[in-house]
């Protein structure tokens, strides 16, 4: 991604934060976190990756994200109209980079007690 596309997906994510924020119901009024954005070469498209720490209701929430999707992107609009000739068609994804964390995290600490059990029992 080039410096230029860097700066606007700055941009977009931290307007769209604070969409979020200010609009609860535009997140089933959930808890959720944009972990980033991606934006096309020539700015028109953004992959916006949304991160939700339950696992259930991500269904109820994308649904609802994309049904705002037209108010989303209007919004998002008069934030950046002084700073961007086009605002970016918004395609909203689930970013389900956390679930891997957490699994990997318990893989771990399987990990970890199996050694320490076999420690225990050569000891």
């Amino acid at each position: 991604m080039s410096v230029r596309q860097e700066k606007f997906a700055g941009l977009i994510q931290q307007h769209l934060a604070e969409i979020f924020q200010r609009n609860s119901e535009y997140v089933n009024r959930e808890f959720v976190t944009i972990s980033k954005v991606e934006i096309s070469p020539d700015l028109g498209y953004a992959k916006v990756y949304i991160s939700l720490i339950k696992k259930e209701g991500r269904g109820a929430l994308m649904n609802c994200v994309n049904l705002h999707n037209p108010q989303i992107r209007k919004q998002l609009a008069t934030k950046v109209r002084n700073q961007a000739r086009i605002v970016p068609e918004l395609n909203f994804l689930l970013d389900d980079s956390l679930d891997y964390v957490f699994h990997m995290d318990e893989v771990m600490k399987r990990i970890n007690e199996e050694d320490e059990r076999k420690r225990n029992e050569n000891n």
